[in-house]
């Protein structure tokens, strides 16, 4: 049980290390926001010029870097009231499929003698046109003990891991399925992935296991860009640093601030505004033994401001769009979803109330599972101590 009285007393207690922690936060910004306003003055080759002694900068100009421009690209729209943006919304959405997918998992549970569990992906396809109904699918599977079961008993967490990968290859090869079931289609379609292109997560894991993140990543780009419909990786709220790596490289500065590209650029963006493209070059050392594997110069990443209240989101995007000319029109069309879902994507909300799976579900589904051993008389059990625990609870 929380006791909010000893939760106060030892917040109060550590004050004076928030206040530090906020000034040192605040001069940063200063700092980096300075910076950041400064890359006005660059071209593109004039800044490929300086960040060139860097094998991996953070992020590398494309050619939306303009000198004399600044890096934030004004949106410039404008509107009285909800009723008008979303009336803007709605003609750029007409007649475009918009798609999104999502997904949810079920760890195994320490009380079942083998481990067991489970992802679900869920799907929503919207045609933004009369007469055609939009589409919501799950798909639910199961991870046997055979999938599970770790190599070495010492290895407390691994098939969790095993469920965590499944779930996201689950996810990315939807979206492959979906794009490549959507090419040709005019006006091409638009789809969302919720989370980020550059998996620094996955850069700590064994090769083999970083393989099957890298490749499941590698299908769904190949998939957008032989489609030629648009993918947009789209991450809510980023503490991503690569565009704060690049700036510290160029000013020398001898250690990495504790600043996100979101902090810095917040201040500089009104609702709507967007950041030019940038080339990923984030040095995590996902490809470290996997050179073969690198994709991140296949990826641009940008920022956009679609909420007054908090920090702009990061849309990680597919080189090509920007190539084809594509890039201002997905834009416009991310900012129109995030009109109708009141400041997030509504088709990636919509994907993820249909994949979510919440602790009842989980109850549900061990309470299946205990149906399906005793019906199938297998010799698993489960614990007193969770059998008693999901009582109280």
């Amino acid at each position: 049980m929380l006791s909010p009285s000893h939760v106060v007393r030892a917040l109060q207690a550590r004050a004076a290390d928030f206040h530090d922690f906020e000034n040192e936060h605040a001069q940063a910004r200063d700092l980096y926001g300075a910076y950041m306003r400064e890359l006005s003055d660059e071209s593109q080759a004039g800044l490929v010029g300086k960040l060139r002694g860097f094998e991996r900068p953070g992020a590398l100009p494309t050619s939306e870097r303009v000198q004399g421009r600044s890096v934030v690209l004004p949106f410039g729209a404008g509107w009285h009231n909800h009723e008008q943006a979303r009336a803007w919304a709605m003609e750029k959405l007409q007649g475009v499929r918009t798609i999104a997918v999502d997904g949810s998992q079920i760890t195994p549970d320490s009380s079942l003698m083998l481990p067991v569990g489970a992802v679900q992906v869920g799907w929503f396809e919207n045609p933004h046109l009369a007469g055609e109904r939009y589409i919501k699918d799950l798909q639910f599977e199961v991870l046997p003990p055979s999938e599970l079961s770790p190599s070495q008993a010492d290895h407390q967490t691994f098939p969790d891991q095993l469920v965590n990968a499944r779930r996201f290859e689950l996810e990315c090869d939807h979206v492959t399925r979906l794009l490549q079931a959507h090419a040709g289609e005019e006006p091409s379609p638009m789809v969302f992935f919720d989370g980020s292109l550059a998996i620094s997560f996955a850069a700590q894991m064994r090769p083999e296991m970083r393989q099957r993140y890298i490749g499941a990543v590698l299908r769904m780009l190949s998939a957008s860009e032989e489609s030629r419909v648009p993918l947009v990786a789209y991450v809510d709220t980023s503490y991503a640093t690569d565009l704060t790596n690049m700036l510290r490289w160029l000013h020398r500065e001898p250690r990495p601030p504790r600043l996100s590209d979101g902090a810095i650029l917040r201040p500089m963006m009104a609702w709507g505004d967007r950041t030019e493209a940038w080339v990923c070059a984030r040095d995590d050392r996902l490809f470290d033994g996997l050179p073969a594997l690198d994709y991140y110069h296949r990826v641009h990443f940008l920022y956009l401001r679609v909420s007054t209240s908090n920090p702009p989101v990061r849309l990680d995007v597919p080189a090509w769009l920007l190539e084809a000319g594509l890039l201002d029109r997905v834009i416009d069309l991310v900012r129109a979803e995030c009109i109708v879902g009141t400041g997030y994507p509504y088709a990636i909300e919509t994907a993820d109330a249909l994949a979510v799976i919440t602790m009842q579900d989980r109850e549900r589904f061990y309470a299946l599972l205990q149906d399906f051993v005793q019906q199938n008389r297998l010799s698993w059990t489960f614990s007193r101590k969770s059998l008693s625990k999901r009582g109280r609870r």
